[in-house]
């Protein structure tokens, strides 16, 4: 599977080159990056063009080597957070109840152990900062969460993340985005690293 990005308003703010092809054919991607770089970006441009959305200035082309477009759910660990949206389980009062009480990272751990497996089979699954909140640890266990949606339940993942244990894993593809021309990285007032960054 292949993302052609033709245009697209904050990628050529970035300064990336156009139009920008992006291999998703590996199920599970991981897309690596320093902050800015257009990770969270590159992975709503997917979203958008598997649902086959059109959005003003936004241009896409994606080839499935001949497959249908599949079920496709996008996640950001930030903005999705269940602890935030407990009317969702209003006719749930025991996850109600775990959900206030429960840390963000047992929260994570639950929507990997059972959230994400109910999920259609061959859904493509995109994950922003799926690692959030979670110790090495539990980073190692959702990795092997991961693999499983994808051998078990034929899903293709594709998360945006700054986790080594995801982004060193010998099962993963990454696409380090830090290796395309982008001007949005570091400002020229930021302290080189290893220095003080207090002024």
């Amino acid at each position: 599977m292949y993302l052609k990005i033709l245009t697209h308003p904050v990628f050529i703010n970035l300064n990336f080159h156009m139009p920008m092809i992006v291999d998703l054919s590996h199920p599970l991607v991981m897309l690596a990056g320093e902050n800015g770089s257009g990770k969270s970006t590159l992975l709503h441009s997917i979203y958008y063009a598997l649902k086959d959305e059109q959005v003003d200035h936004y241009a896409y082309r994606v080839d499935l080597k001949g497959a249908k477009n599949p079920e496709v759910f996008l996640f950001d660990a930030e903005q999705h957070n269940p602890r935030n949206q407990l009317e969702m389980f209003s006719d749930n009062p025991q996850m109600q109840e775990f959900l206030s009480m429960a840390s963000h990272g047992q929260v994570m751990l639950t929507m990997f152990k059972e959230a994400f497996p109910s999920l259609p089979e061959g859904t493509v699954l995109l994950l922003d900062e799926p690692e959030m909140a979670l110790s090495q640890s539990n980073q190692r266990r959702i990795l092997m969460m991961l693999k499983e949606l994808v051998d078990q339940r034929n899903m293709r993942i594709i998360a945006a993340t700054h986790s080594p244990v995801l982004l060193d894993a010998p099962e993963t593809y990454v696409i380090n985005l830090d290796n395309y021309i982008n001007k949005n990285v570091h400002p020229e007032d930021m302290p080189a690293p290893g220095e003080s960054q207090i002024q």
